[in-house]
């Protein structure tokens, strides 16, 4: 018996990732498999509701008071589960903390596992294969890349996300930040700065 390949919806999608995306959008519609307002309606809540503004408020409160630090960096769910910040994607994090002597970094070198409820959607260079390997053989380039550099004396830990287990870095709080009450501390906290492949801004 002959073989269609026309027969099959991806012989219909186009090269480029985003109109393969948009191409495969269409054809689910059209066949009344997805509801396109609840998909914006999902992206909207993780990019603009949720983003990384829970992450920095978790970081924020770490930095100012450290009876909290200790009992996240201790175990985290049971603050972020107190918080609401967990859910799908967010079963089960862990906090690593940069200090002078180690910073953190965070892959998911199988996918692209990452702890939607405290940093929204995941950027497309996580995803990327050259992330996800890159960041376990030459995390030091990786980090130059992004525009941190290093002490010498600071080692790198990269961490491997799974289903299991996600991980949420505390970074660094700046320099100039003494005094600032725990909203203009979130402020200065970026997504990068809690996969690690950022810092934390410093106060104007």
């Amino acid at each position: 018996m002959p073989h269609d390949h026309h027969d099959h919806p991806h012989s219909l999608l186009p090269s480029d990732p985003a109109l393969r995306v948009k191409a495969l959008e269409t054809i689910l519609t059209r066949k009344g498999l997805i509801d396109p307002a609840a998909l914006d309606e999902i992206i909207d809540t993780y990019q603009n509701r949720i983003g990384p503004q829970n992450g920095a408020r978790v970081v924020a409160r770490a930095w100012a008071d450290p009876a909290f630090k200790a009992a996240l960096l201790a175990d985290a769910m049971p603050l972020l589960t107190e918080l609401g910040y967990y859910g799908r994607q967010g079963e089960h994090m862990v906090v690593v903390e940069n200090t002078p002597e180690t910073h953190n970094m965070v892959v998911c070198t199988l996918c692209s596992c990452y702890p939607w409820p405290l940093l929204g959607i995941p950027p497309g260079w996580y995803k990327s294969d050259a992330y996800r390997s890159r960041a376990v053989r030459e995390p030091r380039k990786v980090l130059a890349e992004f525009g941190v550099s290093l002490p010498e004396g600071t080692s790198v830990r990269v961490w491997d996300s799974t289903a299991e287990i996600r991980y949420l870095v505390l970074p660094m709080r700046p320099e100039g930040s003494e005094g600032l009450d725990e909203a203009a501390l979130a402020a200065l906290v970026t997504r990068d700065s809690m996969i690690g492949t950022g810092l934390a801004r410093v106060p104007a």
